[in-house]
């Protein structure tokens, strides 16, 4: 275990798998539902990272995005399934790094249950804008970072920590296997 995971006076680290981890990945993503959305994942190049919405994510952990066809992320896509969705949910807590399997669908119900009327804004036709994509990650494993309490709790810990002089904070980190 890492040195700072020994200075903690209470557990920090707990592994989540099936329905338990889905709902902790639902849980974090619903903080936020933004993510950086990396492709070209195992060349050995610099990722290609992008900022993207997540339309839906369900219990299991699996998510989904609407997309254009002629979109350099579909063309990655394409080449090399692996991808990586990185969230942030606030400045001390709901971090959420997934690695998943991507697939691209033109689905036009999927596309219908997926759809925003913000989206227009990059599908210009609306909604049957035939250069809509849905993209569905599924996820393979996943890692988080959060605090057990609420960022209240989390920011008097570290406070009390640091006039002691000991390792006090809220965190909880882990693996996620759905």
């Amino acid at each position: 275990m890492d040195s700072i995971n020994r200075e903690q006076p209470e557990e920090n680290h707990k592994d989540l798998t099936g329905s338990e981890a889905g709902k902790k990945i639902k849980d974090l993503v619903g903080k936020s539902n933004t993510c950086y959305f990396c492709t070209k994942i195992t060349t050995g190049e610099p990722l290609k990272t992008r900022p993207m919405s997540v339309q839906k994510v369900d219990e299991d952990g699996n998510f989904w995005f609407l997309s254009a066809s002629d979109s350099h992320k579909n063309a990655e896509i394409e080449a090399d399934s692996h991808v990586q969705l990185l969230f942030q949910g606030s400045d001390y807590s709901d971090f959420l790094s997934v690695y998943g399997s991507a697939t691209l669908s033109k689905d036009k119900e999927l596309i219908k249950e997926l759809w925003e009327p913000i989206l227009k804004t990059w599908f210009t036709e609306g909604i049957d804008d035939p250069r809509i994509t849905a993209i569905k990650v599924d996820t393979k494993e996943g890692y988080y970072w959060d605090n057990k309490h609420g960022n209240a709790v989390a920011f008097v810990k570290m406070a009390a920590g640091a006039i002691l002089g000991k390792t006090l904070d809220d965190s909880i980190e882990g693996k996620l296997t759905v």
